[in-house]
């Protein structure tokens, strides 16, 4: 059996080489196969994980022209592996790779895919929170199984990667392909521990880019709430419309609201705007989609 690790790298230029060096010694004995797929780095990490590749005959370094984001890195990463399963890996080093055998073991039951799940976390009180309403979002959304904690740490087995790596959209999300192929899923408590080096790549403008990814390239929910909430929206203007006449008729001195008129001209207006803007992402995703928009472009292969 043949293990493939893919690791996206960004700016992990200290923590990179040390993870590798772990991996090896770790899971020697699955021979593991390493992609490195560094993307975009603004640090020297491009040059680091070239020096990796080459001096390791098991590892692979990839280097994309600009950064693509974390699962656009990985769907590169996933068209480049050979293993049996592959387990994905962030460079922070916060999962021991020791860490990976657990979720293997778990895989080799028969799962398409294992996720890691922790009793406690070392991420910041923002982070935290984050992944919370990314797993609330993924519940409703994708209709994730109750329960299932959506991790970055992961194994999945070649068969499913194959289906995987058939989505060619410019803005994958890698959750929302597995759920859309496969209800055969497990998890495994693993160790998390504290970062050493630097901090989250996830900024707020990127956090936000993941979600309305995961909100717009894979469900329809979005548009389905706004049928919903325009019903309502309606049928409490019909409400209203049939309570002011009653009250015209009952009290024909009550003078004209114009306060409450602005109001629901607002009201309604904010409405429209937000129901044109989801519209919009839906469309301008299938725009960069059929114009050609690519997940990645590669600047360079690297191995020994």
């Amino acid at each position: 059996m043949k293990l493939s690790i893919v690791i996206p790298v960004y700016n992990g230029a200290k923590t990179i080489h040390k993870l590798v060096v772990e991996v090896r010694k770790t899971l020697s004995a699955y021979h593991p196969e390493i992609i490195l797929v560094n993307d975009g780095s603004i640090d020297n990490s491009e040059q680091v994980c070239e020096n990796i590749a080459t001096t390791f005959p098991d590892v692979i370094a990839i280097s994309l022209r600009k950064n693509f984001g974390e699962h656009n890195a990985v769907m590169c990463g996933l068209n480049h592996v050979t293993g049996d399963y592959v387990a994905i890996i962030d460079d922070d080093f916060q999962n021991p790779p020791s860490e990976i055998i657990k979720l293997l073991d778990e895989a080799r039951k028969g799962y398409d895919v294992v996720y890691s799940k922790y009793k406690s976390k070392k991420h910041n009180i923002f982070r935290n929170i984050g992944s919370r309403f990314n797993d609330s979002m993924a519940t409703i959304l994708l209709e994730k199984p109750r329960g299932l904690y959506l991790s970055s740490f992961k194994i999945i087995s070649k068969s499913l990667i194959d289906e995987i790596i058939g989505y060619h959209g410019p803005f994958p999300y890698i959750d929302g392909l597995i759920f859309r192929s496969t209800g055969n899923i497990s998890s495994v408590y693993v160790e998390h521990s504290k970062r050493n080096e630097g901090r989250s790549n996830y900024t707020f403008k990127k956090l936000v880019s993941l979600y309305l990814n995961m909100f717009i390239n894979f469900s329809i929910k979005p548009l389905r709430f706004f049928i919903f909430m325009g019903i309502l929206v309606f049928l409490t203007g019909l409400g209203l419309a049939i309570s002011f006449v009653i009250e015209k008729f009952q009290h024909p001195d009550i003078p004209a609201g114009w306060a409450s008129i602005a109001i629901l001209i607002i009201l309604f207006s904010g409405f429209q705007i937000i129901f044109l803007g989801v519209l919009g992402e839906y469309l301008g995703k299938q725009y960069l989609h059929q114009n050609g928009y690519p997940q990645w472009t590669i600047k360079k292969i690297v191995r020994s």
